[in-house]
């Protein structure tokens, strides 16, 4: 970002923070296909992290998905976190926690959010390879997360929470090679949706996202851009993904998505909730098999060689398409 538009931020936000003096500091990293950056400012005696999205600038995606849909699809997904932080960071708690919208607004064609800083917060440790305690405790904030908005409207956000969902990926879906998973997609995007308990989903809960206290007791999420309604173990699938290889997901798979159903029943029986937790565990363990299917076929047309394109994974798409065939045949 050039030194003119860095000026001209700090002289917009000091209107919102009583003209305090305000210091750009150290670059935290650039946005996804260039949009923009996010960095580190001190307004007062105090850090905190600034998102400029600046679609103005030069756009280079690196697996050359430079198409004007992809590029109104990352304009929206700007705008849907800006609400997020906006209208519902206030709704997690400490046990899902994620920084606070600060001050917000917009320069030009550039929108800008401050938030907390999460480092300032003591969510110093970011990591790779997370160690198994380390994927509990991302299994229990999205537990926690999914709890609290499972009742709450949030139909200002996307009505369909992940990157990756059919609707939005036409251009992907149209790459794939004919076959079973691309004649069954809209079926696999119908069984999730049309699920009776859909709750707020992260939407990109890799384990990048994840912010840990050096001691490793919290953690907190960043990346809201995706944030949308669900079914929650679309989140669980994906996290899963992000922090084990095929030979940690055939091993521990089972058994953490049993802890993921532990924490999310402790954390609704914490609210207010009116809500069959058995049957919602039942209704989310049977799409499970349907969330992987899923990613599985955006992966397919997005990047068909991805790491992440497991024997594990293809294991649970043959499941999913296995019982898409037998409903179609019971219905007809």
């Amino acid at each position: 970002m050039s030194e003119l538009l860095q000026n001209m931020l700090i002289s917009e936000m000091q209107g919102h923070f009583d003209g305090a003096r305000i210091e750009k500091k150290q670059m935290i990293q650039s946005l996804w296909s260039g949009y923009g950056e996010i960095r580190r400012y001190h307004i007062g005696d105090k850090p905190y992290v600034v998102k400029m999205v600046n679609p103005a600038q030069q756009q280079n995606h690196p697996r050359g998905w430079n198409t004007s849909l992809s590029h109104q699809r990352k304009l929206d997904s700007y705008q849907n976190e800006l609400l997020f932080y906006r209208h519902f960071a206030t709704h997690t708690n400490q046990y899902c926690r994620v920084p606070q919208h600060i001050a917000s607004g917009q320069l030009n064609e550039m929108s800008w959010l401050v938030m907390e800083d999460l480092d300032s917060l003591g969510f110093t440790y970011r990591c790779v390879d997370a160690p198994f305690p380390l994927i509990q405790k991302g299994l229990s904030w999205l537990a926690n997360f999914h709890a609290q908005f499972l009742t709450l409207d949030t139909s200002s956000l996307w009505p369909i929470g992940t990157y990756w969902h059919l609707a939005t990926r036409p251009d992907e879906y149209q790459k794939m090679a004919d076959g079973p998973l691309k004649k069954q997609a809209v079926a696999i995007d119908a069984y999730i949706n049309q699920c009776q308990f859909q709750t707020l989903l992260h939407g990109d809960a890799k384990l990048a996202n994840f912010c840990f206290s050096a001691d490793f007791s919290n953690l907190a999420a960043v990346d809201f851009q995706y944030v949308g309604r669900g079914v929650g173990i679309k989140d669980v699938v994906y996290f899963l993904g992000s922090c084990l290889d095929d030979d940690g997901l055939n091993i521990y798979a089972d058994t953490l998505v049993d802890l993921y159903f532990q924490y999310l029943r402790q954390a609704i029986e914490g609210t207010n909730h009116n809500i069959d937790i058995d049957l919602l565990e039942q209704q989310w363990r049977q799409c499970y098999c349907f969330a992987w299917a899923d990613f599985e076929r955006f992966l397919i047309g997005w990047a068909s060689t991805h790491v992440k394109m497991t024997e594990y994974s293809q294991q649970q798409t043959d499941q999913a398409l296995a019982i898409i065939a037998k409903l179609t045949k019971e219905q007809s």
